[in-house]
């Protein structure tokens, strides 16, 4: 309770700084501010260095502007970065991580617009929110495919943001005219973990062509603001929205699915308000990253942000110090379970893998609509591939990975087990711990139980009691559970007797990851667990028992997850109880009719879900004999 009056307090506090800006005249001395946003975009551009693309006129706004190289999307996928943006937090600590989810925020909280528009800002967004939290009344003024700051009153100073959709995952692997077909696919660099095929090279070619094109929108949008003579009232910023949309970029919480393009541009009026380190035509190597972005623009407004906001500014009245790490997360990605935390500095990358029984190359529907990632997998299962190019199939994956960016920049080399790397590798677990622990992260929690516990207030409130949720139990939990060390597997085992619901979950996790040796550590507990108290408990163990336990052992797993892949139970249990069903594969054909003749999806479908039990029913039951 005192939290919330704080909380409240300092949004007064902000609300009356945001006012007075305007009474003493200070709309019109605001300066404008214009984003143009792209999807789907690594920092393939040609003042990147990239020799291949054809991108001429963002080229020309990082002559005039800087270029950032150090910068993290936070999340590798739309919905969870686009969250991050517009509340200046991280996901993992609101709920709001899963792709297509949707939570609260705490009721003082509100999304950086609203700060913006009360200091006396037009503020529009053409088009695209995919927000993962509710949108209170009063975010924009104007929200829709005919937002445009033209249509702000008189000398009202602006905030827009014109997103290009062009280079989308989905606008690879469609039709485009020979007209705008300018790269070769031949001379295409592919990175070193995907196959050389015509396939590949084609998809990754397209994805250039469709850069080429937004480049030109883009062109189009800085040519508007020239013609309205406000090229010189005019911050500009220009990012993608994650990595790119070819396999193991989007989706992938290492540098190829987080790294994106970020320039700046501060015409000398407002060269104040830039960064410090701010020189046209260079390049910064700060860390910037996506929960920055809500504090930097108060910050640019002269308004102070608050304390709640996890990022920092990094330009404007209230530019903070350089962080030395940026986070990255991966969580549902849209059918498909997973958790994935990783930490970059300058040099850099760590992932820790907490479901290491997941590959990286999960069945994810929407991703293998593209050719390379069919063709990559059919080369996989046909052994056609090398260990760099096979690494994104087997399971289990690594439970940490460690690349040297500047040495292996397609980070296909894990120096985890590098005792030359050893203090880099202990720096960054510390870095990992000690922001896990300052966010509070919720995502260690199952879906269905963080939602469960948050009932009557919010996912992020929940996470912030220590009476709903004990942290860092349940963090060296997950971390004992899937290091996938087999001395641990008595202490694992262990854990599915403790009182804790979720630290009975990483327990049966843990068991699950070590495969046939971890059920036969803990075969009575995770027997004991089929009737847990706790349902994901129960799926989970099930699992477990299904795909490394006895034919006795299966067909009782079987029968628990038949009843959660019942969606009417809960969509999702629904979805983790036909995950587990999918990966039991020939042990869950007994069960084949009965799958048949299950409807997948909810009739009272959750706010944002995606159809996800139908997808999960269309390959289990492809994968059965």
């Amino acid at each position: 309770m005192m939290r919330q009056i704080c909380v409240t307090i300092a949004n007064v506090v902000i609300f009356a700084n945001a006012a007075l800006l305007c009474t003493r005249g200070g709309a019109a001395e605001l300066p404008n501010i214009l984003w143009i946003t792209c999807e789907d975009t690594s920092p393939n551009l040609g003042c990147y260095g990239d020799d291949y693309a054809v991108t001429p006129n963002l080229d020309a706004l990082a002559a005039r502007g800087m270029r950032y190289t150090n910068a993290n999307s936070n999340a590798p996928v739309c919905a969870p970065a686009r969250t991050t943006i517009i509340t200046g937090l991280y996901p993992p600590s609101t709920g709001a991580e899963h792709m297509r989810s949707l939570v609260k925020l705490p009721a003082p909280f509100r999304l950086f617009p609203q700060f913006l528009r009360d200091a006396g800002y037009y503020c529009t967004n053409n088009n695209k929110e995919d927000y993962n939290v509710e949108k209170p009344s009063g975010v924009w003024d104007d929200s829709s495919k005919r937002a445009d700051w033209k249509n702000r009153r008189k000398g009202q100073p602006f905030f827009a943001v014109v997103n290009y959709t062009i280079s989308h995952e989905s606008q690879i692997r469609n039709e485009i005219d020979e007209s705008d077909q300018v790269h070769d696919p031949a001379k295409v660099r592919l990175p070193a973990y995907h196959p050389d095929t015509p396939e590949v090279r084609r998809d990754w070619s397209q994805y250039y062509d469709r850069l080429t094109m937004m480049d030109k929108q883009a062109g189009a949008e800085l040519d508007k603001i020239e013609r309205a003579s406000l090229a010189d009232d005019t911050i500009i910023l220009f990012f993608g929205d994650h990595g790119s949309g070819m396999p193991r970029s989007k989706r992938s919480a290492c540098n190829s699915g987080l790294n994106v393009p970020f320039i700046v541009y501060f015409p000398p009026k407002w060269k104040h308000l830039a960064p410090k380190d701010y020189q046209a035509s260079r390049t910064s190597d700060r860390l910037v990253s996506f929960v920055d972005l809500a504090p930097t623009m108060l910050s640019l407004a002269g308004i102070e942000p608050p304390d709640w906001m996890q990022g920092g500014a990094f330009c404007g009245k209230y530019e903070t110090s350089e962080p030395e790490f940026s986070f990255g997360f991966r969580g549902r990605m849209d059918e498909r379970y997973d958790l994935v935390r990783s930490v970059r500095g300058k040099r850099y990358m760590y992932v820790r893998n907490f479901m290491p029984h997941r590959p990286h190359g999960q069945h994810n529907a929407y991703m293998f609509e593209t050719p390379t990632t069919r063709v990559w997998r059919k080369l996989f299962d046909e052994g056609k591939l090398n260990a760099a190019q096979s690494r994104f199939w087997q399971q289990p994956k690594e439970a940490e990975e460690l690349y040297d960016l500047a040495a292996d920049p397609d980070e296909i080399t894990n120096l985890a087990d590098s005792l030359e790397h050893r203090d880099e590798l202990e720096r960054m677990r510390k870095a990992l711990r000690d922001w896990e622990h300052r966010i509070k992260d919720v995502g260690f929690l199952s879906e269905w139980e963080m939602l469960d516990r948050s009932k009557g207030a919010t996912p992020y409130e929940m996470g912030h009691d220590p009476k709903a949720y004990d942290f860092d139990a349940m963090f060296a939990a997950a971390n004992k559970a899937t290091a996938l060390k087999p001395e641990d597997l008595s202490a694992i085992a262990r854990l599915l007797s403790e009182k804790d619901s979720g630290v009975r979950y990483w327990g049966a996790i843990g068991l699950l990851a070590q495969g046939k040796a971890g059920v036969a550590a803990g075969h009575e507990a995770l027997i004991a667990a089929l009737k847990d108290s706790s349902p994901i408990v129960r799926i989970t163990a099930a699992e477990a028992l299904g795909r490394f336990g006895s034919d006795e052992d299966a067909a009782a797993s079987l029968k628990v997850l038949l009843h959660y892949a019942q969606p009417q139970e809960n969509a999702f249990l629904s979805m983790a109880a036909w995950n587990a069903l999918d990966y039991m594969d020939k042990r869950a054909a007994p069960a084949k009719q009965a799958l048949l003749d299950i409807s997948p999806d909810p009739s009272d479908l959750p706010p944002r879900y995606g159809g996800y039990g139908r997808r999960l029913k269309q390959q289990t039951l492809a994968d059965l004999p």
